[in-house]
């Protein structure tokens, strides 16, 4: 994978330009907006034509709510499972790199050493792409360690053939096969910002019914309101940080790569 495919797999996430605070903000504000402008227009449609469906409009409102909370259910419950598979895929990959540095040492000079050394330099990029502005650049070089380290099997495989050297050269594998796993659970699969976003447009719907509702009354209940709008809004955070795993509330240990770092150190 280039720089420049890298850097599109991570861009296809519109969301992650916004700071947390902004779209917290953001969600408050809209859905108090759309909870107000149903009020409004039902009251002004009462007083030119006014009708007795109130019932009516309160069941179709509750089925809506009912509806908007199984699928907020169902996002983040995918939304966490996500951010568990990422989390898991973290220590499985420094498990592997470690496995690899150690079987490196049983390697003949000057394959041991070269080996050691680029997977020294690769535990160091893993923990660099943790800043998202480098994680291009990381993804691009952790790539050419992988052929560098492989063209060092085929070399070795030419010279010799044993059960240790065949350890090693399955570690090597797995080592790569990880790399492409986490790119896929970190960057390719992630929760689609779309279904976020037609998430939260569905809650902005809900919300204008509420209001319709409640502009059959002559008032309706401002603390209320506020209170369920600040508890959709922050399921909505909540749904969106545990995407991004790296940066925000929540966050990713990459503690296991870290004692890696420090055990292999030189």
């Amino acid at each position: 994978m280039s720089f420049n495919q890298a850097n599109d797999i991570f861009s296809q996430h519109p969301l992650d330009a916004l700071p947390l605070w902004m779209l917290f903000a953001g969600a408050i504000a809209a859905l108090l907006l759309a909870t107000e402008f149903g009020y409004r227009f039902s009251r002004i449609m009462q007083k030119r034509w006014p009708d007795r469906a109130e019932v009516s409009v309160g069941a179709l409102s509750g089925a809506t709510m009912a509806l908007l909370a199984f699928l907020m259910a169902f996002v983040t419950s995918s939304a966490v499972n996500s951010f568990s598979a990422r989390r898991q895929a973290v220590v499985a990959e420094a498990n592997a790199i470690g496995t690899t540095y150690l079987r490196a040492g049983y390697l003949s000079a000057p394959y041991s050493e070269e080996a050691r050394e680029l997977l020294r330099e690769y535990v160091d990029i893993r923990i660099e792409a943790i800043d998202q502005e480098k994680l291009p650049q990381a993804v691009a070089r952790s790539e050419e360690i992988h052929s560098e380290l492989w063209a060092g099997v085929e070399a070795l495989v030419r010279e010799e053939s044993s059960p240790t050297l065949a350890l090693y050269v399955s570690t090597v594998n797995e080592v790569i096969d990880l790399h492409t796993d986490r790119i896929n659970v970190g960057l390719v699969g992630r929760l689609p910002w779309n279904i976020v976003l037609g998430l939260f447009l569905m809650a902005i719907i809900a919300l204008v019914q509420v209001g319709i509702h409640a502009g059959y009354a002559e008032k309706h209940n401002l603390m209320a309101v506020l209170a369920f709008v600040l508890t959709l809004s922050v399921v909505f955070l909540l749904i969106v940080d545990l995407g991004r795993g790296d940066e925000g509330l929540l966050r990713i240990s990459q503690q296991a790569m870290i004692d890696l770092q420090r055990q292999i150190s030189p």
